[in-house]
């Protein structure tokens, strides 16, 4: 199997909220947009898509759930710079910076429909 693109897609009860939240704070920009759907991309990220809970092309069994449970997960260079953006730009930190034993550090945001987006980075003296 070859493996060409990654994506992450995601039932929301607004799209556009969930999408405007990662194109302002995290330099996402549209690929793709129709009711009740939009696709986002940036470079070195998977391609993050949002559905609006109840579309038919979901499985009927599936049409109503929300995303939950679902943490977005980013690597980024300078965990304290962001953390310090974010925070100026009256984004609210929802888990503030912690570091586990293993070595990671993160925080985490929550956007508007609930979906978590955690940032860390790994510090290399941290437990194996």
């Amino acid at each position: 199997m070859q493996i060409t693109a990654t994506s992450v897609a995601l039932t929301v009860d607004d799209v556009r909220a969930s999408a405007t939240f990662l194109t302002e704070h995290f330099g996402f920009a549209e690929a793709m947009s129709a009711d009740g759907f939009v696709s986002l991309g940036r470079a070195g990220a998977p391609q993050v898509i949002f559905l609006r809970r109840g579309l038919d092309v979901l499985p009927e069994g599936y049409r109503d759930r929300h995303a939950t449970g679902v943490i977005l997960a980013f690597t980024v260079a300078d965990l304290e710079g962001e953390y310090q953006r974010l925070r100026d730009a009256g984004v609210a930190i929802t888990l503030p910076m912690c570091e586990e034993p293993w070595g990671e550090r993160l925080f985490q945001v929550t956007d508007p429909n609930g979906v978590v987006v955690e940032l860390l980075d790994w510090n290399a003296s941290g437990d194996e």
